[in-house]
């Protein structure tokens, strides 16, 4: 912990409470916030912060990586899991010890508030909470309503990843401020032109909500081909909906095999481009691949059926250039400029209909607002204005633990050499 008065702190050392789902790495499929938790990381080091991420052994980070746990569970679905709750108390706990460390300014957490108003987590430090999930997915009505009753309360500082975020949960927790999220826009290859650029491309988590199978009638309607990514979770509801969409798609390939290389439009994307099928299913992609989508397709589709609280889809397709043709519901309208970087409308027929404008959107003016607005810079000063303000105000320092307590990291091995958790 830093000496002298808080406001007077330069360095901050922020030490992010990973997520056990998947692994943080920046090269994944869908794993949404282990993308903002690397992100964040790597914009502190960037920034010439001290960043400390407890995770798992295969994750990779830019600043100190604090291992817990020897692997992630890989999934988002947890519910045939053995093990996940011992899994996450050990988590937990090793995460404690080195929160009390006696160099930790903040602590900046993604789930699992619970256990902080239950005391299975509780450091004398700040703590930062980032909310991801809807408000009624939350379970924060019942925890909240017992923490302001008890005696202990947290320093626990609610961020919000949207204004209608906030709108929504602003019956069940204070909120102290809006970040939205961000990311490194320079790695995202650049379209400049829609020539050539054919196709629709969606790519998502397969759910009804998402609006798979929307996207799919509005190729019908419309004679557009269509490119649908994404990944089906072990769950009944989203194995029976993609079940549903099988007779409307024309071929199911698995394109995850082929590496991204200098030649993958050609020998990857214009081969299924120029096929004869319309509805075409390409599996679950990772970063590099999905860029490459992105960045030939004509449009990215985001026809939500739900209230999305916020979308990384819809700023990593304008940071490579491509508007975005969605519906108008939850935080879309404050990411996506309606006529600018996209079309926002409120019906099926309402998207027919603007794909005969697509044409006229400037895909500079795509990246420019992702650049502008959703730069992991701009998130990462975000929060350090949110951290250095609540250090002042939270005020306390806890006292360091002696050197023989200060806890040991779980030995780092390969990858490839760590057991399977069973």
């Amino acid at each position: 912990m830093h000496l002298g008065k808080v406001e007077a702190i330069d360095k901050l050392t922020v030490l992010q409470v990973g997520t056990l789902n998947k692994a943080i790495r920046p090269d994944q499929g869908y794993c949404p916030i282990e993308t903002v938790i690397y992100n964040l990381d790597k914009g502190l080091v960037s920034a010439g912060h001290r960043s400390i991420v407890a995770c798992s052994a295969d994750s990779q980070t830019v600043g100190e990586r604090y291992v817990t746990v020897r692997r992630s569970f890989g999934s988002y679905c947890r519910e045939d899991c053995q093990g996940w709750e011992e899994l996450l108390q050990r988590h937990l706990a090793s995460t404690l010890k080195r929160a009390l460390g006696g160099d930790i300014d903040i602590v900046h957490m993604h789930e699992w508030v619970h256990h902080v108003y239950d005391g299975v987590f509780n450091p004398p430090l700040p703590i930062v909470v980032t909310l991801h999930v809807p408000a009624t997915q939350s379970g924060l009505d019942e925890v909240y309503e017992n923490w302001k009753r008890s005696e202990s309360q947290p320093s626990v500082y609610f961020i919000a990843i949207s204004e209608y975020q906030e709108r929504e949960y602003s019956t069940l927790v204070n909120i102290y401020r809006v970040i939205h999220h961000g990311v490194d826009v320079k790695t995202f290859p650049v379209s400049t032109t829609s020539i050539g650029n054919s196709y629709l491309f969606m790519i998502g988590r397969i759910t009804r909500v998402k609006g798979q199978d929307k996207a799919i009638e509005l190729a019908r309607k419309s004679g557009s081909k269509l490119f649908i990514a994404g990944c089906v979770q072990n769950k009944m509801e989203d194995k029976a909906f993609f079940e549903s969409l099988r007779g409307s798609i024309d071929l199911m390939v698995d394109v995850s095999k082929f590496d991204v290389g200098k030649n993958y439009y050609n020998s990857v994307i214009k081969p299924l481009v120029d096929c004869d099928k319309q509805v075409i299913f390409i599996g679950e992609l990772d970063r590099p691949q999905k860029n490459q989508w992105y960045q030939h397709a004509r449009a990215t589709l985001l026809p939500i059926q739900w209230a999305e609280p916020f979308g990384l889809v819809a700023i990593e397709s304008m940071a490579c250039g491509t508007p975005i043709l969605a519906m108008k519901k939850g935080a879309l309208p404050e990411i996506v400029v309606d006529g600018e970087t996209g079309f926002l409308v409120d019906s099926l027929e309402g998207m027919v209909a603007s794909l005969e404008r697509l044409d006229t959107i400037d895909r500079h003016a795509c990246h420019r607002h992702t650049e502008q607005n959703f730069s992991i810079a701009r998130m990462v000063q975000d929060y350090i204005d949110v951290y250095r303000q609540v250090v002042e105000e939270h005020q306390f320092k806890p006292r360091p633990l002696e050197p023989s307590s200060i806890p040991i990291p779980i030995k780092e091995l390969p990858v490839r050499e760590l057991p399977v958790l069973r």
